[in-house]
């Protein structure tokens, strides 16, 4: 299981949820692991380096230019380089446009969004030098589709896949590639909490305000997981992929299929 090794990546916001995923499938494919994200850190980091990888944390503040850019510059310079860069930070605010707080938006654009094309463009040069590199960017399936309430969401998404496209057409006839990933309900953290507020605003328990979340969108009724959306990052790190250019591939249970 060591496809990647003597590569590096960096995974952004993958201290819980799905980033955590992706850092350790990549990891126990050999790749040396750059961490970034909030909140519990060092169980996650313990997670990761179990895989026998070296593992370099930066707690870089996706909305700020300056931190990703020393970011980057911290993986190159420990690692020599960044072959495999993981955009999958991310924040979520719900309210009707007109009501929508404009700090809101604009934390939920610089975060979901342009922090993709701060790493993409400081990875970019080294990944062409080499001629190898890999560029996932963690959509959604609002990436695709829109829901009520959730334009700044939808509307940083819709952005990611789009830049994904550009990204893969300016590197189409480069060993680099550049995918967006677009997932229907993960139970992550940011998840959970819209759980627990539906169980509270309809009265009913956690399990049942799950049913209830799954079943307005997501036709199979079950969570998509991590380690699943991981499996499909590690297959885009693949030789299979190195034809698989500029696609927004939905791993979402149906939704987008109604």
């Amino acid at each position: 299981m060591s496809m990647l090794k003597g590569k590096t990546a960096v995974v952004t916001g993958s201290t819980s949820g799905i980033g955590l995923g992706i850092a350790k499938a990549l990891a126990e494919q050999g790749a040396n692991i750059v961490m970034n994200g909030f909140g519990e850190k060092d169980a996650a980091i313990a997670e990761v380096k179990a895989f026998g990888v070296e593992v370099e944390y930066h707690g870089a503040d996706m909305s700020k230019p300056a931190e990703i850019e020393d970011m980057m510059r911290t993986a190159e310079k420990r690692f020599g380089g960044v072959d495999i860069l993981v955009n999958n930070a991310g924040i979520q605010h719900v309210a009707n446009v007109e009501d929508f707080p404009v700090d809101r938006w604009d934390a939920i654009i610089a975060i979901n969004l342009s922090s993709a094309f701060h790493t993409s463009r400081m990875a970019l040069p080294g990944m062409k030098q080499r001629n190898w590199g890999r560029i996932i960017n963690l959509a959604s399936v609002h990436g695709l589709v829109g829901s009520a309430q959730k334009s700044a969401y939808v509307a940083a998404k819709h952005g990611i896949v789009g830049l994904t496209k550009v990204t893969a057409l300016e590197t189409a006839q480069t060993g680099v590639t550049c995918n967006a990933i677009c997932p229907g309900w993960v139970l992550t953290p940011l998840v959970q909490k819209q759980v627990d507020a539906r169980a509270e605003k309809d009265q009913v328990s956690n399990d049942e305000a799950k049913k209830r979340l799954l079943s307005e969108k997501q036709p199979s009724g079950e969570f998509v997981t991590p380690e699943q959306l991981a499996a499909l990052a590690v297959f885009f790190c693949s030789p299979a992929a190195t034809q698989i250019r500029g696609v927004a591939w939905n791993m979402d249970g149906g939704w987008v299929a109604q």
